[in-house]
């Protein structure tokens, strides 16, 4: 059952909606919402389109990895969830934006994985982390865990966002970065 590409909806005919409103949320009509979402950054250009069954709770963990890429987005939601409907539609609108953002290609780890912290390591770090023990190697992560995660929630506060976030505090010790 494919759709008629007609009646998919085009990303042009979208409107832009703010990542942030002017209180520092995320937009709330998306709490547990199904669809396909398409998110830009500071210059408008389209950085990744992905979909969820609970687009509020996606946008809130893109935000966390990529905080210098969400800036607004357009969003169709749908009421039941169908893959293939959303996979159609993110295919539009990829194909609609002419290049596949790097978001869906070179930069999709950074968009849909939790963060890895020894990917950030300084070189310092890295020496340090080497010399160490299961043990030592677990702790240090957890320190790093701590640095980058403080990093991203002094951008986010630069940013004005104000809702609470909390990562899994069991991830650290293997040295990632993921919302709870």
């Amino acid at each position: 059952m494919m759709s008629h590409p007609s009646d998919l909806p085009s990303l042009t005919q979208l409107s832009l909606i703010p990542y942030l409103d002017e209180t520092g949320c995320l937009p709330q009509f998306l709490e547990g919402k199904i669809g396909v979402y398409g998110i830009f950054n500071a210059e408008q250009q389209l950085q990744y389109v992905g979909y969820s069954r609970n687009i509020y709770l996606s946008l809130k963990q893109h935000l966390v990895r990529k905080p210098q890429s969400c800036y607004s987005l357009k969003v169709k939601t749908i009421d039941r969830p169908s893959r293939t409907i959303l996979e159609e539609i993110k295919a539009a609108w990829i194909a609609e934006n002419g290049s596949v953002p790097l978001g869906n290609a070179a930069e999709e780890n950074q968009w849909n994985q939790a963060i890895d912290v020894k990917l950030l390591m300084t070189e310092a770090e890295k020496v340090e982390y080497e010399q160490l023990e299961e043990l030592g190697q677990e702790k240090l992560l957890k320190k790093i865990a701590r640095r980058i995660e403080s990093q991203i929630l002094d951008l986010l506060k630069q940013r004005g966002f104000q809702e609470e976030i909390r990562f899994n505090p069991k991830l650290k010790a293997s040295g990632l970065l993921d919302l709870k």
